[in-house]
């Protein structure tokens, strides 16, 4: 179930890769390669300099043309890339 959690920290590290810290103190790398070309809204992030300029916006990532990603849906790519089997 969803908390409520919200980004505190992000940081471009590489292409589509992303390091976030949540306020919970959960924290890692998401790639979110998988969002370019995800609908007319996403097709921007094909440039990956359009990609950089995201910024904490009530408490998730948000992009100069108004796309966003759910914290949920971050908080869930975080936590599951870096759960142990």
């Amino acid at each position: 179930m969803w908390n409520m959690t919200n980004i505190c920290r992000a940081q471009h590290v590489n292409g589509y890769v992303v390091e976030l810290e949540f306020d919970d103190g959960t924290a890692g790398q998401v790639d979110l390669s998988a969002y370019v070309r995800r609908g007319p809204i996403f097709e921007p992030f094909a440039d990956v300099a359009f990609f950089r300029q995201f910024r904490i916006e009530g408490g998730t990532l948000a992009w100069p043309n108004g796309a966003d990603i759910a914290p949920e849906r971050l908080y869930e790519m975080l936590t599951a890339s870096t759960a142990r089997p």
